[in-house]
C-alpha cells in the first residue's frame, strides 16, 4: 500500500506471524495542509484480541489527528484499560515549524534517516499501554528537506534493518525490495515496515 499526497510519500509493508490470517499490528496515516502523522499499533501477543487492543489506538488517533503526540498516547492508554494492551509508534510531522515529534513505547520503533544516508534510531520506551500511567519520552528535533522515516514493529529483525536499500528514497521500492527480500520467510512476530519521505 502506499500513497503519495503533497509533501510526503508513504509506503507499507505488512504480514502476519507464520502465515496466519489476522495480523495483530494496525496503523493509520494522513496529511493534511500543515502535518503529517503516522502511527504504528502491535497488539499485545497475536490473533484477535491483540487486533483488538491495536485497532482501538488507531481508531483513536483517526479521530484526534490535531492533538499532540502525548496527548493522543495519552488517550490511548485510557482506552486500553482491561484490554490486552498494544505498543505504539506516533511520528507526527510539522510543515510550518519544520519540525518532527516521534515517541515510541515498547517494540515499535523509529529509524530516522537523513539526505545523505545517516541513520538514527530512536530508544523507545519500556513498557506498552494497558490503562495503567506510564511515563514516556516525545522527542522534537529538526525536520530536513528530503529526510525519511521507517516506522516498524518487532517483526522486523536489526539484521533487516542494516540493509542498505533502506536508504533508497522511493519509498515504494524500499517496501518492495523488503518484500522480496523477506519473501517466504516464515516470520515469528506480526511484520510492519513503514516507509515515510518527506520532500520538501
Amino acid at each position: 500500500m502506499n500513497n503519495q499526497r503533497n509533501k510526503v510519500e508513504t509506503a507499507v509493508f505488512q504480514k502476519a506471524k507464520q502465515n496466519q490470517h489476522l495480523c495483530g499490528d494496525s496503523y493509520f496515516y494522513t496529511e493534511t495542509e500543515d502535518e503529517y502523522i503516522c502511527a504504528l499499533a502491535d497488539g499485545l501477543g497475536s490473533g484477535e484480541f491483540a487486533k483488538e487492543s491495536s485497532d482501538i489506538v488507531i481508531r483513536i488517533i483517526e479521530k484526534n489527528i490535531h492533538a499532540t503526540v502525548e496527548q493522543l498516547i495519552k488517550k490511548c492508554n485510557g482506552q486500553l484499560s482491561g484490554k490486552r494492551g498494544a505498543v505504539i509508534g506516533i511520528l507526527r510531522i510539522d510543515f510550518r515549524e519544520s519540525r518532527y515529534t516521534f515517541s515510541s513505547i515498547g517494540n515499535v520503533g523509529i529509524l530516522t534517516i537523513f539526505e545523505n544516508g545517516v541513520k538514527k534510531r530512536n530508544i523507545p520506551n519500556a513498557g506498552y499501554l494497558a490503562g495503567y500511567h506510564r511515563p514516556f519520552k516525545v522527542v522534537t528535533d529538526t525536520l530536513y528537506p528530503s529526510m525519511s522515516f521507517i516506522l516498524f514493529s518487532d517483526g522486523v529483525t536489526d539484521k533487516d534493518l542494516s540493509q542498505r536499500f533502506l536508504l533508497n528514497r522511493d519509498v515504494n521500492q524500499v517496501v518492495q525490495t523488503y518484500a522480496n527480500y523477506t519473501n517466504g520467510e516464515m516470520r515469528e512476530d506480526d511484520t510492519t515496515l513503514i516507509a515515510i519521505k518527506y520532500g520538501d
